[in-house]
């Protein structure tokens, strides 16, 4: 389309690339990602594992994207993180909650017109995996330990007719969804997108 500005191909980073003063991309990304129990840096770590899990083909993680992964098969699914501890001082456990304000969403980012456009709220995406990071002891928390994880995979579709934008544990309790290993992702995410396919004529 004329008149948008389109980035240029992405040149992939590797680490070695020098910054200025000697620093290279590694030291800034020890720097900006140092800590993987940060909020933010445990929800880019949950994406990677994921992805790897599900066969996802990109390159880097795309920050705008109207999904988290695509996997092999092209399933499209939304991903959300919490845990019980954090990476600050706390006087207790947080409580599990995410939030997911977007599955009632009614625009996309269309990279192809450089804007967002109308899409339809039940075929966004097809799965939400929710990541619970279940370490309740400071001295053992590891967040790079899959075993230290846990997912509840959920179709989009039976998400949405929920009615909700945010859930603790007792909503997934209430909706019969257990969680499962990082193993067992790939499987549970194939089986909630067959059942995400057959609610399409329900919603």
């Amino acid at each position: 389309m004329i008149g948008l500005l389109r980035p240029r191909d992405l040149q992939r980073l590797q680490g070695q690339e020098e910054l200025g003063a000697g620093e290279t991309v590694l030291d800034f990304w020890r720097w900006a990602l140092g800590d993987v129990r940060m909020n933010t840096a445990r929800g880019y770590l949950v994406e990677y594992l994921v992805a790897k899990a599900l066969g996802d083909q990109s390159a880097v993680r795309v920050e705008w994207g109207p999904y988290d992964v695509k996997a092999r098969d092209g399933t499209l699914v939304e991903i959300k993180t919490a845990g019980y501890l954090q990476s600050w001082t706390t006087k207790k456990l947080s409580e599990p909650r995410w939030t997911f304000k977007s599955v009632m969403t009614d625009r996309a980012w269309s990279e192809e017109h450089g804007s967002y456009l109308p899409v339809e709220p039940g075929a966004r995406v097809h799965v939400w995996v929710f990541a619970l990071q279940t370490c309740q002891d400071p001295n053992t928390y590891d967040p790079l330990s899959v075993d230290q994880w846990e997912f509840r995979v959920m179709p989009h579709r039976k998400l949405l007719a929920a009615g909700q934008q945010s859930a603790g544990l007792s909503f997934f309790n209430r909706q019969a969804v257990s969680p499962v290993a990082y193993s067992e992702i790939a499987r549970a995410v194939d089986t909630a997108r067959r059942d995400n396919d057959r609610l399409q004529i329900s919603i």
